[in-house]
């Protein structure tokens, strides 16, 4: 017998692949301008917008496993676009802080996320971009 069960009509399942979809679509462009991996992306855009944070920080606003943060830190350590310091509390902790070469990086790869969200936003219209939106943010919160 059959089950009732629909794949393609499951919120995990269509989340997943949308989600995918449009990451995969702005990957194309952190990618191809400054051949980043998604994580280093992340580890770059989090500094960037938070300022300076230790890793342990990181990886709470990320949500990254801790070696994924760790390798984009020295990936993007080795670019000179960010820099460590000792944290004045307790030596054995090093804040990151992005360089003014990754201020660079972080603030054209926010003019292409904004265009890229223009984008979505004018495939999907406003009111609907605005709803997905509200939508996405109480999921969050769930």
């Amino acid at each position: 017998m059959k089950s009732e069960f629909d794949l393609h009509s499951f919120l995990p399942f269509l989340m997943h692949h949308a989600s995918e979809k449009i990451s995969l679509g702005f990957r194309d462009i952190y990618r191809d301008r400054y051949r980043m991996t998604r994580s280093e992306w992340r580890v770059l855009a989090t500094l960037g917008q938070y300022g300076a944070l230790t890793a342990t920080e990181i990886i709470a606003h990320t949500g990254l496993h801790k070696t994924k943060v760790s390798r984009a830190v020295f990936s993007i350590e080795q670019r000179r676009w960010l820099k460590r310091g000792q944290d004045e509390n307790d030596k054995r902790i090093h804040r990151l802080e992005l360089t003014s070469q990754g201020n660079s990086a972080f603030n054209a790869l926010c003019d292409a996320g904004a265009a890229y969200n223009q984008k979505v936003h004018d495939f999907l219209g406003a009111d609907d971009f605005k709803r997905l939106s509200g939508l996405l943010e109480k999921l969050n919160d769930l």
